[in-house]
């Protein structure tokens, strides 16, 4: 699979299962209790858009300092682990900058914070889990094909 079909599948993958986390996610903000409808959808789709613009940020600066024409069979575990110290590091400024200095948004009571970084864990897990496993996708997809091609 050349780099760019793999890049856009990870961007399908990390577009859809952002969008999932986004809406799952919501009680854990006070926007849940306190937002209007238009509110509430507003966010979801303006932090699901920059989501993908911080999957895609990330995978290409990673790509960019560890990449390999031949990306994924060549140079994948150096991209992944940049991709998420990448989308980590953002995200823990944005939520940082967004949530104590800017007070945009707030963490509900039922957001597990981090101690020492005191930011909520669902956002942070959020940049482990997807990216992990959109590039384990792509991984598997570049060496294996795709697993529908069986079904035919």
């Amino acid at each position: 699979m050349p780099w760019l079909s793999a890049f856009r599948l990870y961007l399908s993958f990390t577009a859809v299962a952002n969008l999932v986390w986004e809406v799952a996610q919501l009680p854990l903000y006070t926007l849940w209790r306190t937002g209007s409808t238009r509110e509430i959808v507003f966010a979801i789709a303006h932090c699901t858009v920059g989501d993908l613009v911080i999957a895609a940020s990330a995978v290409l600066m990673a790509l960019a300092f560890a990449g390999h024409r031949d990306w994924p069979l060549r140079q994948f575990r150096p991209v992944m682990a940049l991709t998420l110290a990448i989308g980590l590091a953002y995200t823990g400024y944005s939520e940082w900058l967004n949530t104590a200095v800017r007070m945009s948004w707030a963490y509900s009571d039922l957001m597990p914070i981090v101690p020492v970084l005191n930011l909520g864990l669902s956002p942070l897990l959020q940049w482990i889990a997807i990216p992990t496993a959109a590039l384990t996708v792509v991984e598997r997809v570049s060496r294996h094909g795709s697993p529908l091609r069986e079904l035919d």
